[in-house]
């Protein structure tokens, strides 16, 4: 089905319910039950794996997969949606190697394992919109945190899931964290087109929460009035790729999180020139080389407690799927980084 099909679907369903007179209570009745076994579904999982990594010994920290397929907040097209399996089917892909570069091995449940997705598209064609939406990401991140030493490391999705991950993240580690956010864009509008949930504002409705004491943002090259003001509103750190060449030193040896919960790493996968990664959306020249990004993120000392993988966009990849191979690789690197 499409993504704008999609993205329809659950308003006929409820103007129908509406028309055979279901009781309003009814259908709330019907949501919360889609959403608790959602949840659940979730939890289990999460228990199972930790009570394996428990067992097993030896793991402080292991990153682990969870899926928010959610498009329906990107500007332009739904794409995203569609993101977490192929990223998933790249990760194990027999073209490569379970090895991360600095030799940690993805086949060691130690190092990765994976929870599964949060059913959005389930949860919505049942009726429920996006404020309960944003907080049913909060809790399915919640509930892999509560599951030590479990860290999430969220395959998107547009950027707006950053919103609700960041949130969960902050609220569950009692603070802010610091924020990594690699991307084309600053994302930071107060509200883009009528949308407070819109991808282009996440990191306003990050900022506005105090979820972050510092936000870092790293590859900026689409960047309008408007966000250049909204970042010095907020205390931004804002790197555009005019200056990059200056700014590498710095950021190739960024220490952030002391003094709050840790790091939290976003990856817009536009981050990267298109000659890199042709499979998003938003497709803007002059981005980060894949190399650059991993010595950003490869240097990168501080704790990191969760990150996301985002705005890959399989319906605009290559044939041979190059895009979503990258994706991977990035998955695959910040899982190194966060597991220990």
């Amino acid at each position: 089905m499409g993504g704008a099909a999609a993205g329809t679907k659950w308003i006929h369903h409820i103007q129908r319910l509406s028309a055979a007179k279901v009781s309003a209570e009814a259908v709330e009745r019907g949501q919360s039950r889609v959403i608790d076994a959602s949840l659940t579904l979730i939890r289990e999982r999460a228990k199972l794996k930790a009570e394996l990594l428990r067992a097993l010994g030896g793991v402080k920290a292991s990153a682990s997969l969870l899926g928010v397929p959610l498009g329906h907040n990107s500007s332009f097209l739904q794409g995203p949606a569609f993101a977490p399996p192929r990223i998933r089917e790249a990760i194990w892909c027999g073209s490569t190697n379970s090895s991360t570069e600095e030799g940690k091995e993805l086949n060691d449940p130690r190092v990765l394992t994976d929870v599964g997705d949060v059913p959005i598209q389930e949860i919505r064609d049942c009726g429920v919109e996006d404020d309960r939406l944003m907080h049913v990401i909060s809790e399915s991140v919640k509930t892999v945190m509560e599951e030590e030493p479990l860290r999430p490391l969220v395959l998107g999705g547009d950027h707006s899931i950053s919103y609700p991950v960041v949130r969960a993240v902050s609220e569950k580690l009692g603070g802010p964290v610091d924020i990594l956010h690699l991307d084309a864009h600053p994302d930071i509008y107060d509200c883009f087109e009528g949308n407070n949930y819109s991808h282009a504002s996440s990191f306003a409705r990050i900022m506005e929460g105090g979820y972050a004491r510092r936000l870092l943002q790293v590859g900026l090259r689409s960047i309008t009035k408007e966000g250049r003001d909204q970042g010095k509103r907020f205390g931004v750190e804002q790197y555009e790729m005019r200056t990059f060449s200056k700014d590498r030193e710095k950021l190739e040896n960024l220490k952030l999180g002391e003094g709050v919960k840790g790091v939290y790493v976003s990856v817009d996968v536009d981050c990267l020139d298109p000659a890199f990664a042709p499979g998003v959306s938003h497709i803007e020249p002059g981005g980060l080389s894949f190399r650059d990004v991993l010595n950003i993120l490869q240097n990168l000392q501080g704790d990191v407690v969760a990150a996301d993988v985002v705005e890959f966009n399989p319906q605009r990849d290559t044939v041979d799927g190059m895009t979503a191979m990258v994706a991977a690789k990035l998955v695959r690197e910040l899982t190194a980084k966060i597991s220990k």
